[in-house]
Formats: C-alpha cells, structure tokens, sequence
C-alpha cells in the first residue's frame, strides 16, 4: 500500500505504531508480563496470550528491535515512531497516548531520523510485509477473498 500512496502523491495514516504495546518495551522477555491492562486487549487473546508461539516470536523481535534501538542510541518507541514517521507515504501515526508520560515518551521520535544501517536491521528482523502474529493483520474486507471476486 505504501508505495502506490507515494507513486500517487497519496498520504496514509496508519494507526498502532507502537503495535498495541509491544513496541513500547510493555512486553519483553525475562519481564514480568502481566499481560494487557485494557479490557478491550484482554479480549483480544489470539494477540496478547504470550503462551501463543506467535506471540513469542514477537517477544524475540521486540528484544532484537530493543537491543537495535539501544545500539543507536534512542528508545524503543523513537525507534517505532520514527520508522513510521520517517516514511514518505505517512502523513502521521495515530499515536494514542493514555497518559502525559506516554505522550512525552513518544514525542522525542519526531527529532529522529534512522539511518540505511539501522532501517536495513529493522527489515532483516521483521520484514517488510511480514506478520508474526497473523492475528494481527487486521480485518480484512469480505469483498476481496477469491469468491467475492469478479475473475
């Protein structure tokens, strides 16, 4: 989707940057992870249960994308935000702050700009268009499964 928004002068506004949380150092290994605070996330047990092997796989990325973040110097929320930011297509995250110490912690990343280096890392541990958790690949329009289609 990106690309067709940037080849046609087209902005998107993607929501979740922080990936619900697990971009936000919320769940890491060897952390007592009490799981979501919401009740809304607790509903949502196919993408936060952390007994799932898909959501371990996401604990493993956020431990390497932290340890990246660390290597450059800034935090693991600049690092998410600024990834997003950064991209010409985006015209703004929807961020979502809960609290004013989740807002000053995301504001910082405005002020970053990731390198080739680090970007090339972020792809080699997540790659583009790859979900770990297929949960979380959002909803998915009816209209475009194959027996919806026209041909």
């Amino acid at each position: 989707m990106l690309p067709t928004c940037a080849k046609y002068g087209m902005a998107l506004i993607p929501w979740s940057p922080l990936q619900g949380g697990w971009l936000s150092g919320r769940y890491r290994k060897g952390a007592d992870n009490e799981g979501p605070m919401s009740e809304a996330r607790r509903r949502l047990t196919n993408r936060y249960d952390l007994s799932l092997p898909e959501n371990q796989r996401k604990l493993d990325a956020a431990e390497q994308l932290a340890q990246l973040a660390e290597e450059a110097g800034i935090t693991l929320i600049q690092m998410a935000l600024a990834f997003v930011l950064n991209h010409p297509a985006v015209t703004a995250p929807i961020i979502g702050p809960r609290t004013m110490e989740h807002l000053e912690s995301q504001l910082a990343a405005a002020d970053v700009v990731l390198d080739d280096a680090v970007l090339d890392r972020i792809d080699e541990i997540v790659p583009p268009g790859i979900n770990l958790n297929p949960a979380d690949g959002g909803w998915a329009s009816p209209a475009l499964e194959p027996a919806a289609r026209r041909r």
